[in-house]
């Protein structure tokens, strides 16, 4: 795990044109937020949408959330605008849809370079398109790419398949994508979950998400927040196992006993590894 890393387990999208969703939006316990100027903006509120997520980056009202503007893509006639006003209010990251490959990040960087962006303002890329998929590993190596955020539904629509309760038909494209960030050391955020009354069904997909790997989850409204939370941090059963694990590895090492077992379980150094990665995540959550 990154020396640098950071939280993101609960990623919520609000609409930037909604000044009341803005406001509110300082009170949610979301580890990041994207304001939105794309899906979520009608074409005749993306000015107002700009101006408000930007003012919204540069408030230092939101805590110690990470603060992240979706931008409209390059095709149309928003997304310059949006990346050069976003450059200048600094925030942690842009974030670009349909992103099908390193030259459109190259781009992406160019712009925020023109409008003076500090080093620090990274780029989310959303993968969603089959062409995406197939220009994952260069994406994901790209210098300024910090993480992958999946969209799902733009991934389905254009693979013309369904999004069933047990997403079968995404799954070998959603673990191309953690293979391709896991090989980079980059971050990685699964997809959202559409219907905000199914909460059984929501937790169901959240924990498939954590079990497959991914950092987090972007969302699409704040009841998804507190269950998305809990779920992509340890529990408290884990933190004890885990640091048994470690305790009893280096008393067994001190002791010249090459071989461990806790609850019935083989232990070695890549369970270690694994504990301590598991501790190091909880103190980051502590901690925000």
């Amino acid at each position: 795990m990154s020396a640098s890393y950071r939280p993101r387990r609960s990623v919520l999208y609000m609409p930037a044109a909604n000044e009341r969703a803005l406001e509110k939006a300082k009170e949610i316990p979301a580890d990041a937020l994207i304001f939105d100027l794309e899906d979520a903006v009608s074409p005749e509120s993306k000015e107002v949408a700009r101006a408000q997520a930007c003012a919204a980056v540069s408030s230092a009202e939101y805590g110690n959330r990470e603060l992240t503007i979706r931008c409209n893509g390059l095709e149309t006639p928003w997304g310059v605008d949006d990346i050069l006003a976003a450059a200048s209010a600094a925030p942690a990251a842009v974030v670009i849809p349909k992103v099908d490959g390193p030259e459109y990040l190259d781009r992406v960087s160019s712009l925020l370079d023109e409008g003076g962006a500090p080093a620090s303002t990274r780029i989310w890329a959303m993968v969603e398109t089959p062409s995406g998929i197939l220009e994952v590993d260069q994406i994901a190596r790209h210098e300024r790419m910090e993480v992958m955020v999946l969209g799902t539904n733009d991934m389905a629509k254009e693979l013309r398949a369904t999004i069933t309760p047990d997403r079968q038909a995404l799954l070998p494209h959603l673990a191309r994508c953690l293979v391709s960030v896991r090989a980079a050391d980059k971050g990685i955020l699964d997809g959202v979950y559409n219907d905000i009354q199914d909460d059984t069904g929501f937790a169901s997909v959240c924990l498939q998400g954590a079990q497959m790997g991914f950092d987090g989850k972007t969302l699409i409204h704040p009841s998804q927040v507190a269950p998305t939370n809990e779920i992509f941090a340890p529990s408290l059963d884990q933190l004890d196992f885990h640091r048994r694990v470690i305790e009893e590895f280096e008393s067994a090492e001190k002791d010249g006993r090459g071989v461990l077992t806790i609850d019935g379980k083989m232990i070695e150094n890549l369970h270690v590894d694994e504990a301590r990665r598991v501790l190091a995540v909880a103190e980051a959550i502590a901690a925000l």
